[in-house]
């Protein structure tokens, strides 16, 4: 049943991250100049939003890591399974429509999207939003940017998506056109119809 999303915090504790990083109008990177200083910072987590901020995250804590390892295990084994699409972790990069680079911490893009990208553009910065995105909450996030970030692969073109929040066990589903659902502390959650036969058991998440 859908209830009404509501904004529970991480611990209080929490750092203010990510850090915001202005250039415009004194410099303007190029995508292939932010693949670059990805590449120089890797122990950093870099994405550009809409408005050309870096956005510099650390790496994730112990708890998150685990948690994402097992999310993209998950996405990643039924995706070779399926056959139909590709899984992506959280170090890879989109580009979306609206300029915004960003890193989902899970990412599904049907193979006919790859494919009609070069095999030159897919060392890149995939230019494209994927069809399936999952965002997990993470000690540092607050809930209402993580639910921005939701809102903006649904505008820019995903066809789902989820939020995880494993502090007060809620999943958010976003779908286009439809209220966001809330899920309390869900055991599995079904990825039908747009991934025929996923599921994601969160009790290897929470």
């Amino acid at each position: 049943m859908a209830t009404a999303v509501r904004n529970v915090e991480a611990p209080t504790d929490r750092t203010s991250l990510p850090l915001i990083l202005r250039l415009r109008p004194v410099v303007e990177l190029s995508d292939d100049q932010l693949l670059a200083l990805s590449s120089l910072n890797r122990d950093l987590r870099i994405e550009r939003n809409a408005e050309g901020e870096l956005l510099l995250m650390p790496p994730a804590g112990g708890a998150t890591g685990g948690r994402n390892a097992e999310i993209t295990r998950q996405v990643g084994n039924w995706a070779k399974t399926d056959g139909t699409s590709t899984a992506f972790d959280s170090s890879t990069g989109f580009r979306l429509p609206n300029g915004a680079v960003r890193s989902p911490d899970a990412a599904w893009v049907l193979r006919p999207r790859l494919e009609a990208i070069s095999p030159e553009e897919r060392e890149k910065f995939l230019p494209l939003c994927p069809d399936f995105v999952i965002g997990l909450r993470s000690f540092s996030d607050t809930l209402r940017d993580v639910q921005a970030k939701l809102e903006e692969y649904l505008t820019n073109g995903a066809r789902l998506g989820w939020l995880i929040d494993p502090y007060s066990k809620h999943l958010y589903v976003y779908r286009p056109g439809a209220a966001v659902e809330t899920l309390e502390n869900p055991k599995r959650v079904f990825g039908d119809p747009l991934l025929p036969g996923f599921v994601l058991d969160l009790r290897e998440v929470w």
